[in-house]
């Protein structure tokens, strides 16, 4: 049974759309393979919580890595702290103490908050000034102040509430 990609893809060779090169371009005949790696298969991974890796780091040795690894097999007594550490170095990448060197990938992470804080800040501007309309006459202080006047005048909650607090004899606050 015959897809309908194919179906197109015939259907446009014929007509001339597509010619022979960018059919072959298309299915990667130039030469360049992609190659995918093996999940099947362990890797090695510098991690904290499994500080032992179940493969080495160099997988594939020169002839100067193999004569050091035959050297391995021998008295260690032998060995130069140089070529102990070019061996640790062929099994691990880092050392447990590199591993727990503190990173300074908190420069990074703080700079991009402060960037979105700025960002939503310009935002927030901008909204002020050209979207919102401006404020009603009733948010001034002279409104308010009459809102104030008006309901003492009309003495609204007389028992507990605002009207309580006012001296009528003497028009103030009571203390």
């Amino acid at each position: 049974m015959l897809s309908l990609p194919a179906l197109c893809v015939g259907t446009l060779a014929r007509r001339g759309v597509l010619g022979a090169a960018s059919i072959r371009a298309a299915h990667g005949h130039s030469g360049h393979v992609a190659t995918q790696e093996d999940m099947s298969v362990p890797h090695y991974y510098d991690r904290r919580s499994i500080p032992l890796p179940d493969v080495p780091y160099h997988k594939e040795l020169g002839a100067e890595q193999k004569a050091l690894k035959e050297k391995e097999k021998g008295s260690w007594k032998q060995l130069s702290n140089e070529e102990k550490v070019a061996l640790y170095r062929l099994q691990f990448n880092q050392t447990f103490a590199e591993m727990n060197r503190p990173s300074n990938e908190w420069k990074t992470v703080l700079g991009g908050i402060f960037l979105f804080f700025g960002f939503t800040g310009l935002i927030v501007w901008w909204q002020r000034v050209y979207v919102f309309p401006p404020k009603p006459h009733t948010l001034t202080d002279e409104w308010k102040a009459q809102q104030v006047k008006r309901m003492l005048d009309m003495r609204m909650n007389p028992i507990q509430g605002f009207s309580a607090k006012w001296d009528y004899d003497k028009n103030e606050w009571k203390k």
